[in-house]
């Protein structure tokens, strides 16, 4: 059974449905049931059309709810228009799905954890990872958002903002090696910067190209995470950080400055320099700055912490650092990292121990043990 066709299928086929006239819920559920008869019957008579098979069982299995709802006679003008067997039609329904998602009756967060669920395919324990929040929690938002929009007609596609926001978690999610969904988070961008003039649609595509052109160097051999400092730049893909520079300067002269936009500045000044040496960390600390008048998110000063302890000394870093609470995710690594470059090995080890306990992904709690242990090690000697 292939998984990742079904995966590349799913969006398409359910904005079908939407756009024929289901609502989305029942759209979904009747994609979920024709996936499941997919997973059945596939292995042993695989259709030479997948999507079109996709496309009839699922409005089949709609049109088969349909019938048994209290609510048929408000829908039976559908139930006689069932498409005539043949070719799926070409057209590519997931990138306004993605809008669609993004209703105005929704939340920002509900939005994107609809479509997380609905249009990338995400797992609930995913999606809530990706929120930091209890898998029950997640699973409960989601069935309120699919309750909301229930019955809604999806002629109001929700703002940009929601979808960038959908594509950037969707990209994150497809990063961290559970599930591969940053080449189609970026496939998605670039359509709808291709259809929309935006310069925050164009900064997001250029923060992406730019993230993933060193993907080949973020792990080791064994899964272990390679920090950017030891990264091998000699194996960044060239090409697209060419890419995003070019598509960022575009958007920057545009002079509508925005979070992604300022994202993808700090990330090209680390494509751009030779060496971790010579990054050039005042201009990211600055870079920062714009990003946190942007935003004022706690996880950008964090950021901006290990940048100013870069730029002008672990110590500067480290008083930066004291104004975040204790309790941000990954706050005691950042602690652990200034306070070894600033010769307290004990205190850093310590750190990056209570870090390793607290890392959110095995590779991030394997790679924190390692630092402790090494520190340790130092100390022994």
């Amino acid at each position: 059974m292939n998984e990742a066709l079904l995966r590349s299928l799913t969006p398409s086929v359910l904005g079908i449905l939407v756009r024929r006239g289901a609502d989305f819920a029942a759209a979904e559920d009747a994609v979920q049931d024709a996936l499941v008869e997919a997973v059945r019957v596939w292995p042993a008579d695989s259709p030479r059309d997948p999507k079109g098979w996709l496309i009839t069982v699922a409005w089949r299995k709609f049109l088969d709810a349909t019938r048994a709802d209290a609510a048929r006679r408000r829908r039976e003008d559908l139930v006689d228009e069932e498409p005539a067997p043949g070719p799926a039609p070409a057209v590519d329904d997931t990138l306004q799905l993605y809008f669609l998602c993004a209703h105005p009756s929704l939340t920002p967060s509900s939005a994107v954890a609809l479509t997380l669920r609905a249009v990338g395919g995400l797992t609930t324990r995913q999606i809530a990872q990706a929120y930091l929040v209890p898998e029950a929690t997640m699973a409960q938002r989601i069935s309120r958002a699919k309750r909301t929009v229930s019955g809604v007609r999806f002629d109001q596609p929700g703002d940009v903002a929601t979808v960038l926001r959908v594509l950037y978690l969707v990209f994150n999610e497809g990063y961290s090696g559970d599930v591969d969904l940053a080449a189609e988070s970026i496939r998605l961008t670039r359509r709808l910067a291709a259809a929309i003039d935006h310069p925050e649609v164009a900064g997001l595509l250029a923060l992406m190209l730019l993230h993933h052109a060193r993907r080949a160097t973020r792990t080791a051999p064994d899964g272990s995470l390679v920090p950017l400092a030891e990264q091998d730049r000699g194996r960044w893909d060239t090409a697209s950080i060419a890419e995003g520079v070019e598509i960022l300067q575009a958007a920057l002269a545009l002079d509508r400055l925005g979070e992604f936009q300022a994202q993808a500045a700090i990330a090209a000044l680390h494509a751009d320099a030779p060496t971790a040496e010579e990054t050039d960390w005042v201009q990211i600390v600055e870079w920062y700055d714009e990003l946190a008048r942007l935003t004022d998110s706690p996880v950008v000063r964090l950021n901006r912490a290990v940048a100013v302890g870069e730029a002008d000394g672990p110590r500067a870093g480290l008083a930066a650092l004291a104004a975040l609470d204790d309790s941000l995710p990954r706050r005691a690594a950042v602690a652990a990292y200034l306070h070894e470059r600033d010769g307290d090995l004990a205190t850093a080890a310590g750190l990056y121990a209570e870090a390793a306990r607290k890392a959110p992904n095995l590779a991030e709690r394997d790679h924190l043990t390692r630092q402790a242990a090494r520190l340790n090690a130092r100390r022994r000697r």
